[in-house]
Order: C-alpha cells, then structure tokens, then sequence
C-alpha cells in the first residue's frame, strides 16, 4: 500500500487555511508535489465534486475526492487540522480530512482499497487513532493497517465487497427486509460509508438490511429472492439507480447520499414505515436503469416543478441530435454551397468516392455531410417528445414518446407538436402501468402493452384532434417571425437575450434556446430569419460567463473572492464555448447583482446581433464554430459588446449598490425589540 499512501502526504495540526477550498487546494498541491497529479487540475476536480454535495460526515471527518485525469498515481492525503474548518457535515467543523485522489481509470484493486478507506472513516477507533497519532509515520501506519485488514461486516472479494447486509440467516426470518442501494457521483467514499451507516441503523432498529453499493469498485446485484422478500428499498443516490426495474412496486425511499450517512436511522424508520403503508410511494412500474428523480422526489414536487423537469429532461436530451446535426448541415454547406439542399441526396445515392460527381470532393463530402446532418436533426421533435414521454413514465414511455413526435413532423405541428405529444404520451404510459395487472402480464406490460396502448392514445389525439390546430400556430408563428424587420426584429433580439441571461441555464434560458434550435432546419438562404435568432440566442447566451471573466479577473478583481477569480479563469472558456451554466457560481453567491447585470449584457447582445442580421446554422460550440457563423465580424462585435456592459454593470453594482449592515437587535426602555434593518441598496 505504500503506493496509496506515504509520510510526505500527512500534514500534522496545521492551519491550512480557513475555508474548506483553502484546505483543497493545500491537500492537492501537498500530492502535486509528491509528483503524484497536477495541483489545479486535482483541485478543481476535488471542489467540482465538493460543489455537487458537502464531503463532510459526522464525527468531525471531511473526505474531499475525485476521479480526475489530472492524478497520475492513486493517492492519499490526510490533514488533522488545527483550527477545524467547516465541511457541511452538521454536526461541527472537521478535523480529520482525508483527500482522495484516484485516476480517471484507476484499476480495481485501488479503487476496492479507496472504499475499504471510507468504510474504516466509519468507525470511531479508526479515528480516534488518527486524532491520537504523535507522526506522520504513525498516521501512514494507522491507514495502511487498515486498508491490509480485511474488511469487517462485508464480504472479502473484491467483486462482492459493493455487497453488506445487517442480518444472519438465523435471524432474517423474523426481521423486516430491506434493501438499499447507495451510489454516488465518484463512487469512492460516500457511496461505500452510506452503505455501512445504513448497516449500522439497521442491526441496531432489528431490521434486516441488504445493501448493493454501485460505486467504482464494482457491484454484486442483490439476488432475485432477496428483492422477493423485501417489504422496501432505500435509494440513497446522488447517481441513476442501475437496473431499477428490478425494485418496481416495492415502496421507496429516496434521498442524496449523504443522508445516508447523517441520518442513517431516521432513512430505516422511514422505510419500514413505508413497507407498512399501502399509500407509500412505489417505484414505477418498467422503471429504466436512468430513471428520473424517483417516485419520492417526484411526490414531493409541485405541479409546476415536476412538468419543468419533465421538458427539460426532454430538451437536454434532444440537443445531443441537434447541436451534431446542425454542425454537419454547416459544415455540408461550407464543402458544397447552399445549394446542397437541393439535390444532397441524389448526389450521395448516384456517386462514391471512386465515381465522384462534377463538383468534385468538395460538393460530394458535403453531400454526405448534409445528409448525415439533416437525418440527425430530423429527429429533434421525435426525441424531444420520447424523452418527455420517458421522464414521466420511464422506459415504457420512449416508444410513445417517439411515436407520436414522428405523429407530429406527419401533421406539421412541429416543436410545439412534440411538447404536447411528449406529454400525453408520458402521461398515459404513466397511468397505464399503474393499472393492477395479474402476474402472467406483468411481463408483457412494459415491452408490449404499455408502449401499444399509450400509442394509440397519444398518437391518435394528435392525428384526429390536436394536430390540425397546432400545426395552425406553429405556421403562424413562423408567418410572424417571416415579417418581422426592423424594430420588431430588434425586439425580438432583446427579449431572447433577456431569456438566455434570466436563469443561465434554467428553464427560461431553455426555452428560448429551444425555440431557436427548432426552427434551425427550416432557414434557408431565402429565408435567413431563423439563423439570425440561432445566432443571436447562442450570442447572448455566451456573455454572463464571458462578462463575469472579465470582472473578476480584469476590471474589478478586488471586488471578487478569491474563489470567484478562479471561477472567472474558467468562465473565459466556458463563455467562448456557449456554455451559459459559467456563470452560475456569480449568480448563486450574488443573484442581486450578477443576474441584472447578466441580463443588461444579453440583450445587448440579441438585440444587435439581430441588428445587424448575423446568422449561425450550428445550434452549439460558440466561437469554435465560426465557419457556421454568417456576418461573423458583427457577431463577434455584439457578443464584446454584452459583455463590456454586463461587467462594467456588475463591478458598478458591487461597487455601489452595497448592503446597509444588519443593525444589531436591541431592547427599548419599553420592552420592544427594535426591528433589524433590512438590505437595501445604497
């Protein structure tokens, strides 16, 4: 194990910063230069992955990780901390702090030790040696013994040790059953100390417990006849569930991860409740291995928040089709003109590369390209509408889905065609695969009965009711897009600008990037209006990030944490690129600001890249698809231009627009208390 771990990667009662990142960044640049990973690549990995949940666990323990192409060498660094420093865990500070740094493909053997690492963070000795060690020898002995032990209250190959259960045979049958799976996004640590918690909670509520730990060092799926016997299941997941229709109809419990591991008793009692209770949410019906948030999830949510995720699970889905497919139509009309539209196709059926046609290579690779690309676009409302369809329903609702989007192209109805089937296709494989069916059906039920009946429902409505109409819209809203010029077209600029900027990538910005990506197949060289909103949507969307580079790294780098500067780094690239989600980190510390701020800049943006009719036929890739761009000079222009606005507005706002200090609650001669004064610009 020497390789794991060694004496030049302990740090003994150190203050190594006051910040959880400070201690990161410490840790890593500690395994840097052992010459073991690259410091800002690890770090930046490390805090992505502390970002997505707090590493923190209770009993004063933080176990930052990730798996990252930056480490060359799996790797252990321990700190024992002297002052603690804040690691979410809500129990206190912590003192002990573990980094592990795996490969992005470390070998098994390392990754089944990492685990056995966080199983011993469970154990209160374990720690209690660490807290107690007099060197950084000691401490490297301490961790190697434990990763050379064999693991306790877990099976001992590598395969089997993702496997742990809470109960002996002599004992089961008089014990509730419950299984629990446990994942999370590195499957390192929290997914392997969620399982013992869990294990733990379990032995001591008398409850039998199995748990399958889909982490990196493999999976042992609980056996058929254990499911059988089970009364619930527990998903403490940050991750898909694998394989989840194995679970379908036993009641669930559905949290992070890290519940597991801080409320390991309160996830048991409530499991063996829900066993108990008819009415408790169940796991769907043909649930798939990539199955949404869950039923629990899903209860809890509004209305609203529950259609919101549905259509964006579609969109974020159906971009993949589209942002390939439109780079290809791009890149076919750069190789073979505009007018490869007309005959790409008897172009590609009637040559080959040995009898190529009279417009040589060129027209002819473009010819394929523009028909790989337009094959692939032709499925932005079908896929669209299939992964609405498989959010609400799962597996069973992608046939659906498909079908009716495919309804939808049929009738004309278009984008908006694809939402609405999307929907009602989901909806009635929903309620279709919750009908009570005898058990020589249920087989049958998700791969043939569900996906034929909510076809004829879905499909059927579109063709003889809702597709007339719809298809009526959409060719009124393209009539409408057509006519504008002008102050309408400008308009138009800045209403999509204020969406891209509104929530950086939430469901405003969805929409307005959606509706430019619809109508990307239908531009043509007569008709260039919808390359200019493609254009001016991916140029607005491309400034918050860009202009919070450019505040916190060149005007205003005194106004920003150093944390926010690092970010800013990254945003240069991330803005380049189209990649609005940049900007998030500004906006969650400081949405007063930044997102006015952002919001200046993007319709700033639309509305001159509109101006000034610049195009783009790729529905992605920001600057690196400038070859798509028509009028790329303007373009460029608009995007610096939103950007300039949105930081000098964003550094003005910090410098100006500053908080009054909460006044400190005070008691009157009287008896009142005096009222805390609110933040208010100043």
């Amino acid at each position: 194990m020497s390789e794991l771990i060694q004496s030049n990667l302990v740090v003994l009662d150190e203050d190594l910063g006051p910040e959880r990142s400070d201690v990161i960044r410490a840790l890593a640049q500690r395994i840097a230069d052992a010459g073991r990973a690259d410091a800002a690549g690890l770090a930046a990995d490390a805090w992505a992955r502390e970002e997505k949940s707090a590493t923190g666990i209770p009993g004063g323990i933080a176990i930052p990780h990730c798996r990252s192409t930056s480490v060359s060498v799996a790797s252990l660094a321990m700190a024992r901390l002297k002052p603690p420093v804040d690691f979410d865990a809500g129990d206190g500070p912590a003192d002990i702090v573990f980094m592990i740094a795996a490969p992005d493909g470390a070998d098994q053997a390392h990754l089944v030790l990492l685990a056995q690492l966080a199983r011993s963070l469970m154990k209160p000795d374990f720690n209690d040696s660490l807290r107690s060690a007099a060197s950084a020898d000691e401490v490297v002995a301490i961790v190697r013994g434990a990763l050379d032990a064999p693991a306790e209250g877990a099976p001992q190959s590598a395969a089997a040790a993702a496997t742990a259960t809470a109960a002996t045979d002599g004992e089961s049958a008089a014990r509730p059953s419950l299984i629990a799976i446990t994942a999370c996004p590195t499957g390192i640590a929290h997914t392997y100390m969620a399982a013992d918690a869990l294990v733990a909670a379990a032995d001591r509520a008398g409850v039998e417990l199995h748990v399958e730990t889909q982490g990196s060092a493999g999976a042992t799926p609980v056996a058929p006849d254990v499911i059988a016997r089970a009364g619930a299941v527990i998903f403490a997941v940050d991750v898909d569930v694998r394989d989840k229709a194995r679970f379908a109809g036993k009641p669930v419990i559905q949290a992070p991860v890290k519940r597991g591991i801080d409320e390991p008793d309160e996830m048991i009692a409530e499991a063996v409740a829900a066993a108990n209770n008819p009415s408790a949410p169940r796991v769907a019906a043909g649930a798939g291995g990539a199955a949404t948030a869950g039923a629990t999830t899903a209860a809890n949510e509004s209305v609203g928040a529950r259609v919101k995720r549905w259509l964006l699970t579609g969109v974020s889905y159906m971009i993949p089709f589209v942002a390939g497919g439109g780079l290809l139509i791009a890149l076919g009309f750069l190789l073979g003109g505009y007018d490869i539209t007309d005959n790409a196709s008897k172009i590609v059926l009637s040559n080959a590369l040995w009898n190529l046609p009279s417009g040589g290579l060129g027209e002819y690779l473009g010819a394929v390209a523009f028909v790989i690309g337009a094959a692939s676009i032709g499925f932005l409302v079908p896929a669209l509408a299939g992964y609405i369809a498989y959010a609400i329903a799962d597996r069973p609702g992608i046939a659906p889905g498909f079908t009716v989007g495919a309804v939808a192209l049929i009738m004309n109805a278009g984008f908006l065609g694809g939402l609405v089937g999307g929907l009602l296709a989901g909806a009635a494989a929903y309620w279709i695969g919750r009908i009570p069916a005898p058990r020589w059906l249920r087989g049958l039920m998700p791969v043939v009965i569900i996906p034929l009946l909510a076809s004829i429902f879905a499909s059927g409505l579109m063709l003889v009711i809702l597709g007339g109409p719809i298809a009526v819209l959409m060719t009124g809203l393209t009539d409408w897009l057509n006519s504008l010029s002008g102050v309408g077209i400008v308009l138009l600029g800045l209403i999509l600008g204020f969406m891209m900027a509104f929530d950086l990538g939430g469901p405003v910005n969805k929409v307005a990037y959606s509706f430019a990506v619809a109508g990307l197949g239908a531009g043509s060289i007569n008709d260039q209006t919808p390359w200019m909103i493609m254009a001016a949507v991916m140029g607005a969307g491309m400034v918050p990030p860009l202009a919070m580079a450019l505040a916190s790294t060149v005007l205003g780098r005194g106004l920003f944490t150093q944390v926010e500067r690092e970010n800013g780094n990254a945003a240069w690239l991330l803005g380049a690129s189209f990649i609005s989600e940049g900007a998030i980190p500004f906006a969650a510390a400081d949405p007063l600001r930044v997102i006015p701020a952002s919001i200046l800049g993007g319709m700033t943006t639309g509305a001159l890249s509109m101006a000034t009719g610049a195009t783009s036929q790729a529905p992605h890739g920001g600057i690196f698809v400038f070859f798509a761009i028509g009028n790329l000079g303007m373009w460029v222009l608009s995007i610096l231009a939103g950007t300039v606005v949105s930081a000098l507005a964003v550094v003005a706002l910090k410098k100006w627009a500053r908080r009054r200090p909460v006044e400190t609650v005070s008691t009157t001669d009287a008896g009142a208390v005096a009222p805390a004064a609110m933040p208010v610009p100043a």
